[in-house]
């Protein structure tokens, strides 16, 4: 039996179409000249090749672009940070380091394929190998770094925000103080305050604030610099101006009513001890100036401490110290602006947070053998 053309047309279809078996079952013992057997064979291998290569490539890309964990691989949440100016290979390089990509050349190539690569932003994430890698770029290239909540108590020193950004790992101990010390930072308020480890002592408000991860020094201190600027209102500032004080010596007044008083209520009332005591050409006697001088917290103070020679000494030196001894919250800087109207000219601590004012000297040495016993 001869075949007709049309009928060896149908057999090549079928053929492509992965039905040999059946053509070879309707036609037994047939065979197809050698010209069409070689075309067909050539046909059919180049189309398990191509097959093979899509199922390979299929897999090799599901297989890079999934979680580094896989399914059943615990999850572990890494923080990285992507450097400013990290080339798409070093950030490929840092997540294949950290356990979060299986292949930093893949990544290098993904990124490029996908357009991702110009959108990568320098920062710290926070990221899980459990994340794919779409999800992963998706992160970066959005810029959701991590952001530190940290709070900064009033009355913090400037050494001791210092000590506690550094122990929460947000700035480098060394260059904060650097930055402190003779940053340039361009505020009225900082005008004519020399350089040095105390210049912004005073100035770096306290509060509660949410430091971008991987922010420099700079940007840090800018920023609490920037809410004094913003909580010091031009109101206030015509206050100090109608008290013949500067935005310095009322932030200065201010962080020793920070230091003295543990009650809000008390703060206009030891405001007003001192500028009364000022303004009768008294010297302040602040505990908390002396405590500033030794560089040390102390529950009672000797009479060897008050002899301490510093120009911090309020005990020593008449006005006020040569600048603040803390960072004052707003309460304080008020309570120096708008201070009660008593003319008391002493306090002494009760020892429960409490003060007692006295008018005179006698009064107030009488006060201290009852409560500082």
């Amino acid at each position: 039996m001869t075949m007709s053309r049309s009928a060896g047309y149908s057999l090549v279809y079928l053929l492509l179409r992965k039905d040999a078996g059946l053509v070879m079952m309707l036609f037994p013992g047939k065979s197809l000249r050698p010209f069409h057997n070689y075309r067909l064979l050539g046909i059919l291998v180049i189309i398990f090749l191509v097959g093979g290569l899509v199922l390979g490539a299929k897999y090799y890309l599901g297989v890079q672009l999934a979680p580094a964990a896989g399914n059943s691989g615990a999850e572990r949440v890494v923080l990285v940070k992507i450097p400013e100016g990290a080339s798409t290979r070093q950030i490929g390089e840092i997540l294949q380091r950290s356990g979060l990509i299986k292949n930093s050349d893949f990544f290098v190539f993904y990124t490029r394929f996908t357009g991702t690569e110009k959108e990568l932003q320098a920062g710290e994430y926070q990221l899980s190998n459990k994340m794919s890698l779409p999800e992963i770029i998706k992160v970066i290239a959005s810029g959701k770094v991590v952001y530190h909540r940290v709070t900064i108590p009033e009355g913090y020193t400037v050494a001791q925000i210092c000590e506690l950004l550094a122990r929460k790992g947000i700035v480098d101990k060394k260059r904060f103080q650097e930055v402190v010390a003779s940053g340039d930072f361009s505020y009225p308020f900082l005008e004519g305050v020399p350089a040095g480890p105390k210049r912004l002592e005073g100035f770096l408000f306290p509060a509660t604030y949410r430091f971008r991860a991987g922010s420099s020094e700079e940007e840090i201190v800018d920023m609490m610099l920037k809410r004094f600027a913003e909580a010091f209102t031009p109101e206030l500032e015509k206050r100090a101006q109608e008290l013949g004080f500067t935005v310095r010596e009322v932030v200065t007044l201010a962080s020793l009513v920070e230091r003295e008083a543990k009650l809000d209520e008390e703060r206009p009332l030891i405001a007003a001890v001192f500028l009364n005591r000022l303004h009768r050409g008294m010297r302040l006697e602040s505990c908390a100036t002396v405590l500033y001088a030794l560089g040390e917290q102390k529950e009672r103070l000797s009479y060897k401490d008050l002899q301490v020679d510093s120009p911090y000494n309020t005990y020593l030196h008449d006005g006020l110290p040569p600048g603040p001894i803390a960072n004052p919250g707003l309460a304080s800087i008020k309570a120096v602006l708008y201070p009660a109207d008593v003319d008391y000219l002493y306090f002494v601590s009760r020892g429960d947070g409490s003060h007692y004012f006295s008018h005179t000297l006698e009064e107030h040495e009488t006060a201290a053998k009852i409560y500082l016993k």
